[in-house]
């Protein structure tokens, strides 16, 4: 149980990575807030933790809503004194093609998401972390945010201006208390996202969400330097 009496927050935890890492969570001692905006999803994860004996509470919520946000980090801090991980999954991919067809409205919507939403995270939950005694954040990335790739342009783009958030965020509280912050790109991972992007992939041919959450975990449980950056493959 490494994560006895810990308070974790996962967001976009319905299905793929996020579901399975919160389940992970559970698992080590820790008590999961789980969000997204499909509840009924919600619902089932959290009952298949509280059948495996753990705890978690939803937060059904639209993170691009201007208030979800403040009104989540409310009732969270309302409850509980200090938030000892934060993982940040919630994304969209948007459509793919060319930087000259993109369409300004969805750019938009997949940088609000993806990138605004999740410093608006940061702002809504840093008091909280700086309570903790130990302190870990990772955000979820792809490969595509450091290494560009053809038609991947919009959806690269907000992750490489996620990284370097993150990763500011880390050198700025470096010598602030025990507080760490990590980047993960998970590889080719069984995720609904994934399957979208490459429709014709065979599912059984990339790894489970599973795989990337034990590994999550091992990284939460680690010494690891703030700043790092994990490629699951």
């Amino acid at each position: 149980m490494q994560f006895k009496d810990q308070l974790a927050l996962v967001t976009g935890a319905s299905r793929g990575i996020g579901a399975a890492t919160a389940l992970a969570l559970a698992k080590q001692g820790a008590h999961v807030i789980l969000t997204a905006r499909d509840s009924a999803a919600l619902e089932e994860v959290e009952e298949q933790i509280h059948a495996d004996g753990g705890s978690a509470t939803i937060a059904p919520l639209d993170l691009t809503d201007g208030d979800s946000i403040g009104r989540l980090a409310k009732a969270i801090s309302d409850r509980w004194d200090s938030l000892d991980i934060m993982i940040l999954n919630a994304a969209m991919l948007g459509t793919l093609g060319p930087v000259p067809a993109i369409d300004g409205k969805e750019l938009n919507n997949v940088m609000t998401l993806n990138f605004i939403a999740q410093q608006a995270l940061i702002a809504a939950f840093d008091g909280m972390m700086r309570k903790s005694d130990d302190a870990r954040l990772l955000a979820i990335t792809s490969s595509v945010g450091a290494s560009p790739r053809a038609f991947w342009g919009a959806y690269g783009a907000s992750k490489a201006a996620l990284e370097t958030l993150v990763l500011s965020y880390g050198e700025e509280m470096r010598n602030i208390g025990k507080f760490r912050t990590a980047i993960i790109n998970p590889g080719k991972t069984r995720t609904d996202m994934r399957a979208r992007a490459y429709p014709g992939e065979d599912p059984a041919s990339v790894k489970q969400p599973q795989v990337v959450a034990d590994r999550m975990i091992e990284i939460l449980a680690s010494d690891f330097e703030t700043g790092k950056r994990f490629d699951l493959g």
